[in-house]
């Protein structure tokens, strides 16, 4: 089997050294959608850097997101065809608010191996951390298609109840054209997202928006709609990607209020609200 889940457990972590600075976070913000109004003072928290505050759903590319998925794709006990590979979900834990330029050292593992029957989910764990102590945890939950079926730990389930009830807030939020094109130079080269004819090939009509710029693009909408613009407060962010956006398309993002956190769906307008993004909670203090 190309999976061996203990011999992936038990692999020595990955560790390297990561830096950032105000360049690459304002080349992020803006790969999310950031300054629109270009003057908005609101915006410029985004993209100036004398005012600027770090989105913490940056910490998913700082220092172009090393170690990184597809490095931890070829731990030992892993041997998977990147084409059955699908990025299902994205957990993030702040343990501190992240710095505008910084140094440190980014430590992966896989944390768990998951049997699903058709599939094996990878949870890939990078833990971040400078000379002050712990940054960020990120767990990126990997599918991979055909790999299931040994009659391993199915694992937990993520899928919660949808909110009832209305929204407290919804806003509509604009993809350009050029999104994925600017998004990519934030290190996640994959062609699907700009080469139409390797986007073809996949099953795709045309290049889809990374998974990862709708995550930063939904957590912008609720920091500046339900938190009063303060990325401090965010605590912690998981979402399961449950479909795909085509650069040009609106994303409308609908936000429920909870005590400590923000329920969101969100959903591609042009196409009658296919679902983009669920079992979507934004944890907050």
């Amino acid at each position: 089997m190309p999976i061996d889940a203990a011999k992936a457990l038990a692999a020595e972590p990955r560790t390297g050294e990561i830096t950032w600075n105000h360049k690459d976070v304002l080349l992020y913000h803006l790969g999310i959608g950031a300054g629109r109004p270009a003057t908005d003072p609101d915006e410029l928290r985004y993209t100036l850097e004398s005012r600027l505050h770090v989105l913490p759903s940056f910490a998913t590319v700082a220092g172009n997101g090393s170690p990184g998925v597809i490095s931890g794709l070829s731990m030992p006990g892993v041997e998977v065809d990147l084409a059955r590979v699908l990025h299902g979900g994205q957990t993030l834990r702040l343990h501190r608010p992240i710095p505008a330029a910084g140094t440190a050292t980014a430590t992966g593992r896989i944390a768990a191996v998951y049997d699903k029957g058709k599939a094996a989910v990878l949870v890939m764990r990078t833990e971040v951390a400078d000379a002050e102590g712990p940054l960020w945890t990120n767990d990126a939950q990997i599918f991979v298609r055909g790999e299931g079926g040994w009659g391993g730990d199915r694992g937990p389930s993520h899928a919660t109840d949808p909110p009832t009830g209305d929204p407290d807030r919804t806003v509509e939020c604009p993809v350009d054209e050029d999104q994925a094109l600017l998004y990519r130079l934030s290190g996640d080269w994959n062609p699907l997202h700009a080469d139409p004819d390797f986007a073809k090939r996949a099953g795709f009509e045309r290049p889809i928006l990374h998974g990862l710029c709708t995550y930063g693009i939904t957590l912008k909408a609720v920091v500046d709609t339900l938190l009063g613009g303060d990325v401090t407060r965010v605590r912690g962010y998981g979402t399961r990607f449950a479909g795909v956006v085509y650069p040009g398309e609106t994303l409308r993002v609908c936000m429920w209020r909870e005590q400590g956190r923000v329920r969101v769906t969100v959903s591609a307008v042009e196409r009658d609200d296919a679902p983009v993004l669920a079992d979507t909670v934004v944890q907050h203090s």
